[in-house]
């Protein structure tokens, strides 16, 4: 199907990492509802396991233009900071900011039907076979190729973070706390992100986003 809003100046893969503090980049004025039920109900569709956030960049980010790179990180950290599902929390996130509260909930119900109707069906087929050893090999499989997926995807919408030393700290520090020493991810997020929201806030005489990266070493 094809669209009549073209990309947004700044929605190509590479403008968003060079845009710097004064990017190009534009909601899209326009979209259909419609357009939006059916994008993310064929990502629904096709997504599989932790891979769903490659879906969502190729389809947001690299086909459509609705978001930028930097605009698709930042609502998929706000994703990942909410109770629920990421996809689940992103589609809303983009929705709403292509056409508000409408625009969320037909974002929402395309990408959760068909997740919910598969889940409901191999749900059942699932009860019936759960003692097949080839039905156990293909869940083994699937959970390999999902986490193939998901370092796929953190090294494509993560590579400018890994650049630079204080992201890398804060990235180690989250690590640590979480798979290492175990603690919950409520109080990861209570300490690690007032910490992070200070050192990245922006700097006077700056515009905000992105400012902490080249404002390093520079008096607040």
């Amino acid at each position: 199907m094809s669209f009549s809003v073209p990309p947004a100046p700044g929605a190509a893969p590479d403008a968003g990492l060079h845009a710097g503090a004064t990017a190009a980049y534009a909601v899209p004025r326009g979209v259909r509802l419609w357009d939006i039920f059916v994008t993310f109900l064929y990502i629904g569709a096709i997504s599989f396991g932790g891979g769903v956030v490659a879906y969502l960049r190729a389809s947001l980010v690299l086909k459509k233009g609705w978001l930028d790179e930097e605009h698709f990180l930042s609502a998929l950290e706000i994703a990942q900071a909410l109770p629920g599902l990421n996809a689940t929390n992103l589609s809303i996130i983009v929705g709403d900011r292509l056409r508000g509260v409408a625009g969320a909930i037909v974002a929402f119900a395309g990408m959760t039907l068909p997740g919910g109707s598969m889940v409901l069906a191999l749900g059942v087929a699932y009860a019936a076979n759960a003692h097949n050893p080839y039905v156990n090999a293909a869940l083994v499989g699937v959970g390999a190729a999902a986490v193939g997926m998901l370092s796929a995807v953190t090294l494509q919408i993560g590579h400018k973070q890994l650049g630079q030393m204080l992201n890398v700290a804060i990235i180690a520090a989250t690590v640590l706390m979480v798979s290492f020493l175990h603690i919950s991810l409520v109080w990861v997020l209570l300490t690690v992100g007032p910490v992070a929201v200070f050192l990245f806030r922006p700097r006077r005489g700056g515009t905000g986003e992105g400012d902490a990266d080249e404002g390093e070493g520079k008096a607040p």
